[in-house]
């Protein structure tokens, strides 16, 4: 089903308010889209299978293609049991100057029993002045499966610019059966001290997550970490991979996002077929 949600009357047209929800579900040996449903410019267009019926891959769009102060998205994804989806982005979000109004998106993920969601947008890039705020939250059934990644870059560091103004916050939980894997709360100002401190984010500019659960992963652990820690940045960022119980995490800190993407890509090489049972298939977008 594709359909538009009632229409919003924003008290200020200035700023966007969008909603996307999408449902996936398993139709034989065949995972669709079954509900689509938008309000505002956040949307998918079509459901694809670059790599058969199994797997259902959608595109995420935002035509205003950057979020400015004020404006508020919020993206529900729900994989129903047994069904696989991949979500990735066309290209790197941005987050715009303020004038004084915050902006947020906010992701919720749910994936049922049997269920395997890949969630692997493009970086996001926060504009000097931005005041924004990223919370993700993800639920987990005891038999589900989920990989994805998050990079955030301060600053639009091709062009000299640096985040010295504004604030910028962000959330991540990640629950399996009821019980939390992972939760991640973090802020920082324009000019902070942390963003200098060896403790934080020791004057680099891009930092990336990537969260990995599967049911045979502590099975898998330390396998997978061996081979996972022979992989390196091709900028030979700061970087490094754990796997506490129940959850394996890489983290990128350095200065170029397209390291930090390519470097996460080689090591959803390993994980994808480890954890999902199925060889990776680089989108095609990413090349675009």
């Amino acid at each position: 089903m594709t359909s538009r949600l009632p229409v919003y009357q924003a008290d200020n047209t200035a700023t966007w308010h969008a909603e996307l929800h999408l449902a996936f579900t398993r139709q034989g040996a065949r995972s669709v889209l079954r509900e689509n449903r938008h309000r505002g410019p956040l949307r998918v267009q079509k459901a694809l299978y670059p790599e058969g019926e199994a797997v259902c891959q959608a595109l995420v769009l935002h035509p205003p293609s950057g979020i400015a102060g004020g404006d508020h998205l919020a993206i529900d994804i729900a994989v129903d049991r047994d069904s696989h989806a991949q979500i990735t982005t066309p290209g790197a979000g941005k987050w715009y100057r303020s004038g004084g109004a915050a902006a947020s998106q906010t992701v919720t993920l749910n994936v049922a029993a049997g269920a395997t969601l890949e969630w692997l947008p493009q970086e996001s890039i926060v504009f000097d002045g931005a005041i924004a705020r990223m919370d993700t939250r993800v639920t987990l059934a005891a038999d589900s499966r989920y990989l994805g990644w998050d990079i955030l870059c301060l600053g639009r560091a091709a062009s000299g610019e640096r985040f010295e103004h504004g604030r910028f916050d962000l959330f991540c939980r990640i629950d399996r059966d009821g019980k939390p894997l992972w939760i991640e709360r973090g802020g920082v100002s324009g000019s902070d001290a942390l963003l200098a401190s060896p403790a934080a984010w020791a004057g680099k500019t891009v930092c990336g997550t990537l969260l990995c659960s599967f049911p045979e992963l502590p099975q898998q652990a330390a396998a997978l970490l061996e081979s996972l820690r022979t992989i390196a940045p091709a900028d030979a960022a700061l970087h490094g991979i754990t796997a506490p119980p129940g959850l394996l995490i890489a983290r990128y800190l350095g200065d170029n996002s397209e390291a930090a993407r390519g470097w996460f890509a080689e090591l959803w090489k390993i994980l994808r077929p480890a954890g999902c049972g199925r060889p990776a298939v680089l989108p095609r977008i990413w090349n675009t």
